[in-house]
């Protein structure tokens, strides 16, 4: 079959020199490129489209983690803040405790030196009584 048969879809002027072929021949380029360019198009289009719902479910889900970690963290400061108001207290009745152990050790001394003073007074007094017997 000869190339400039109809059976090809085109005629080709045999005369590449004539400016009809060289307008012809740029035409079918800019055709094919602008069909190449739709190709191109169409396929980001589907390609996008079709991961669109990965891609919304992708950030839901990091929408999800991120809430759940701002809860672990909301959750981590809560412990902290008890652990802290139990060492406080903890802190506070360890004071309690020195001031009334202290409070106690001067009472005991109190004690111990009202006892000595009483003590020596008995001896004294006993001595005097003697002394008055002889």
């Amino acid at each position: 079959m000869p190339i400039n048969s109809p059976a090809y879809g085109q005629i080709i002027p045999t005369n590449p020199q004539q400016p009809e072929y060289f307008q012809e021949r740029m035409r079918q380029q800019q055709e094919e490129r602008n069909q190449q360019t739709q190709q191109q198009f169409k396929e980001t289009w589907l390609r996008l489209n079709l991961q669109q719902p990965q891609l919304q479910q992708q950030k839901i889900q990091q929408q999800e983690f991120t809430q759940q970690r701002q809860e672990l963290i909301r959750q981590q400061q809560f412990r902290l803040q008890q652990q802290e108001t139990r060492l406080q207290q903890q802190e506070f009745t360890r004071q309690q405790q020195l001031r009334i152990q202290d409070q106690q050790l001067r009472q005991d001394q109190q004690i111990r030196q009202q006892q000595e003073f009483r003590l020596r007074e008995q001896i004294r007094q006993q001595q005097l009584r003697q002394q008055n017997k002889l």
